[in-house]
């Protein structure tokens, strides 16, 4: 999206067309000035024609395939341009290399997203900042606004896409008390799969004697009242998630939790300075030299996240509830 931004600031006449998935498409359908092209991932062959038939009397300039996976490759082919960009060897997988003519070079910087940027300096533009407009609007906020969501509200977001990312329920606990002991409320966020419900619930139950602090927000939001909901807040902490990134996009303070990706590759960039992470301590656990490890590695050991210690979280709470006078 900031990539996209970028070349929307400096390249006023061109027109976009954005080739994304379903979920995300809602997080997207706000901003104005891009076609988006909306694929169902699990539709099989079926959706694979149809994206076909919608695309076969269009061509383009360029395409940028900035998501490096089989599946998006194989959408790849149904784009009609004489330039294909994709990302060069270092960043590559899925067999990108094969689909694209043109390689982006990978930045000096780990960071994903200046990876993504890298497409745009490619095509011509200026590096900048990365920035990210959303175009909000009341709907959007509404959840904020009924559940009275303000800088005085840490937003917790416990789960990530996968188990072994997640944090343990005793150091979330032990978080939600301490934010409570500071005059802070909390706000739990998940999404609406049962498992994140019940990972919510376990979580409030163990807040017992601070209940009336914690509201429950686990399935309760779309994917732009959650933005909404996030932007009206005074903190994030979060495991490797999506609220992580929507949070450093909308330039909210986030406290993200990491053991398996590096967070310099992955991390909240606005935000660094309140990470907490392992991954340093236990990827030299499992390798003797880290001076030359891939772009992607990460650390296998699926209890990595528990050796993180809620005094360590509590710290990084604890300066930015300094920093920003919550």
């Amino acid at each position: 999206m900031a990539t996209i931004q970028l070349i929307q600031k400096q390249q006023p006449q061109a027109n976009i067309t954005w080739l994304i998935g379903k979920t995300e498409s809602s997080l997207m359908s706000g901003i104005p000035g891009i076609n988006l092209i909306t694929y169902n991932k699990k539709g099989g062959l079926k959706e694979y024609l149809r994206i076909k038939n919608i695309l076969k009397n269009q061509s383009f300039d360029c395409l940028l395939d900035m998501q490096s996976s089989l599946k998006a490759s194989l959408l790849s082919l149904l784009v009609k341009t004489q330039k294909k960009m994709g990302f060069d060897k270092e960043r590559a997988m899925d067999m990108q290399q094969v689909f694209t003519n043109i390689k982006v070079k990978s930045p000096d910087s780990p960071h994903v997203i200046d990876g993504f940027m890298a497409f745009a300096k490619e095509i011509g533009c200026t590096p900048e900042k990365p920035v990210w407009d959303f175009h909000l609007t009341d709907s959007d906020y509404s959840v904020a606004n009924k559940y009275k969501i303000d800088k005085s509200t840490v937003i917790l977001s416990p789960c990530s896409s996968k188990d072994y990312k997640n944090w343990t329920i005793v150091g979330y606990i032990e978080i939600c008390r301490f934010a409570i002991s500071k005059g802070l409320k909390v706000a739990i966020c998940t999404g609406k799969s049962k498992k994140e419900k019940a990972f919510a619930d376990m979580i409030i139950e163990g807040c017992t004697n601070t209940i009336d602090k914690i509201i429950n927000l686990s399935g309760k939001t779309s994917l732009r009242e959650m933005l909404g909901v996030i932007h009206h807040a005074g903190m994030v902490v979060s495991p490797d998630s999506a609220a992580v990134h929507m949070a450093n996009a909308l330039n909210v303070p986030v406290v993200g939790i990491y053991a398996h990706h590096n967070p310099a590759r992955v991390g909240p960039c606005n935000f660094m300075k309140y990470a907490v992470s392992v991954y340093d301590t236990e990827i030299r656990k499992e390798h003797s030299d880290v001076s030359n490890l891939k772009w992607r590695t990460r650390v296998r050991n699926k209890h990595a996240m528990m050796t993180i210690t809620s005094a360590e979280v509590k710290k990084a709470m604890n300066d930015v509830i300094i920093d920003y006078h919550l």
